[in-house]
């Protein structure tokens, strides 16, 4: 008497119907994260998915291991557009970029900001996109003043309040006018000319910008150590 046939598993080992619940799942977490927030039930993202509560979890046990997983992608592409802006042989059109860039990932994503603000311990490529998009705005904003285009003044914590503010233009007229980002974002490069600057009071030290940010996205977390 002839075995069962044994299920298919593709080139990662999975049963291929459980790599397909997996895909699944991914989707309707971006698209559930991208409409509502981080904060979606878990329960949604299964309906949204067609599986049960039970399959989410056992492929990802908790909200974070799903939230890294599904925005990886992003992730990636985030460090992507600030290694991008930094080979830009222009380092004043390479800053401009990048800030447009991000904005623009936020403004097609309401989780994008919140991720920012989380750590993934057991994500370890992920975190090191994060770690290394970081470091190369870093020196593009070095780069950039040093060619007398950005205004000495500017500091890293400015990006995240860039951030927050096209948050609120995002929050509150985002459906009535989903391009007016745009225009907002074009008026903070203006302020970020070197010859438009006039002088700034302090910015906030790195640690009060997180702690903004953990309010600003509703989640209250221990902060991350301070770059």
């Amino acid at each position: 008497m002839s075995s069962p046939t044994a299920p298919r598993a593709d080139a990662t080992g999975l049963r291929v119907d459980a790599e397909r619940n997996r895909q699944r799942i991914l989707t309707a977490a971006r698209r559930a994260f991208a409409d509502l927030g981080l904060d979606v039930p878990m329960e949604e993202i299964a309906k949204r998915a067609g599986v049960g509560v039970g399959t989410l979890y056992r492929r990802y046990p908790t909200r974070t291991d799903l939230v890294a997983a599904a925005f990886e992608t992003k992730m990636c592409a985030y460090a992507d557009a600030a290694r991008q802006a930094l080979a830009d042989p222009d380092p004043w059109h390479g800053f401009c970029c990048y800030v447009e860039k991000v904005c623009a990932m936020q403004a097609g994503d309401r989780g994008f900001t919140t991720v920012l603000t989380m750590t993934f311990p057991t994500a370890k490529q992920f975190e090191a996109s994060r770690d290394q998009a970081f470091a190369d705005f870093t020196t593009l904003i070095e780069r950039a003043k040093a060619v007398g285009r950005l205004r000495a003044d500017f500091a890293t914590e400015d990006m995240p309040m860039f951030l927050m503010a096209n948050a609120g233009v995002l929050t509150s007229i985002g459906d009535a006018a989903p391009d007016a980002w745009r225009r907002f974002v074009a008026y903070l490069l203006q302020a970020c000319a070197a010859q438009s600057a006039q002088p700034l009071p302090d910015p906030p030290a790195p640690r009060q910008m997180y702690r903004a940010m953990l309010r600003a996205t509703g989640r209250q977390r221990q902060p991350r150590a301070a770059h």
